[in-house]
């Protein structure tokens, strides 16, 4: 009888008390897409519907040694990261993947909240723009490519936008477009970077609150498909999918007193 191995993905993110978003939300994600999540913690959050009211760095030491247990045991189709709160958690996390020539990195770069408050400091902005190079695909919403290429971005310079980042930081975009959706449609712009190519990605719009997390559930389903063997192309079209489907699944469920999260697994 032959062995099967199973499709693993590595989650590299804070972890969410709500159970919204962060590492939570990656399990149910790569869970209820086929994959098997494994996880590396940075930080440890105490946070609700309505917000976030404390954050708990984990030692870089245990980071490292969270990344060197799995890494070294576990084989992963590709790896998501989310919020790395530091440089110096950045530069580790970089280090370590190149050490294990890790190649598949989904990268969400968690800069600003939902508020608006940005998350990281100038160092450690500079730090992830290094970074990026190195990685396969990044999924920002517009805020945060704002931050990363100096210029407001709209639905006229959508494409433009998209194709600027991955240009500039050698890397393929998901270029998230949320924050332009108008009452009927939300477009997310996709620019693979090997082929020079954009895909416009349409999808309905969902009028609900529910939608915490959906940043980190969509990285992760990205990164599921591709671990089990879709190009960059066809995973980014069926993760949207997968994703606008669970916003709509989760539309009228009720979550505490705030932002509620979407149904992952759409029960």
């Amino acid at each position: 009888m032959a062995i099967e191995r199973y499709p693993s993905v590595l989650s590299i993110a804070g972890s969410d008390s709500g159970g919204g978003a962060g590492i939570q939300a990656d399990i149910k994600s790569i869970s209820a897409n086929g994959g098997y999540g494994a996880t590396v913690i940075t930080a440890s959050t105490a946070q609700n519907t309505q917000g976030v009211t404390d954050i708990h760095p984990l030692p870089h030491s245990h980071i490292k040694a969270q990344l060197d247990a799995v890494l070294s045991d576990i084989s992963f189709g590709a790896i998501k990261i989310g919020m790395l709160h530091s440089a110096d958690v950045i530069s580790l996390v970089q280090e370590r993947l190149a050490f294990y020539k890790i190649e598949r990195i989904v990268l969400d770069p968690v800069m600003i909240s939902t508020s608006g408050k940005r998350l990281l400091d100038e160092n450690a902005i500079e730090q992830l723009k290094n970074f990026l190079p190195h990685t396969y695909l990044i999924t920002p919403n517009i805020p945060e490519a704002e931050l990363l290429i100096g210029h407001e971005i709209s639905l006229d310079n959508l494409e433009a936008s998209a194709r600027e980042l991955g240009k500039r930081f050698s890397v393929s975009v998901l270029l998230k477009g949320g924050h332009l959706a108008s009452k009927e449609m939300m477009t997310d712009m996709l620019y693979i970077r090997d082929e020079d190519k954009l895909v416009t990605i349409n999808n309905l719009s969902i009028d609900t609150k529910n939608t915490h997390g959906t940043g980190c559930s969509l990285s992760s389903t990205i990164a599921t498909h591709l671990t089990l063997g879709l190009n960059l192309e066809e995973a980014v079209i069926i993760s949207c999918a997968y994703l606008n489907r669970a916003i709509d699944a989760g539309k009228d469920k009720l979550l505490g007193e705030g932002n509620g999260a979407i149904n992952h697994f759409m029960l």
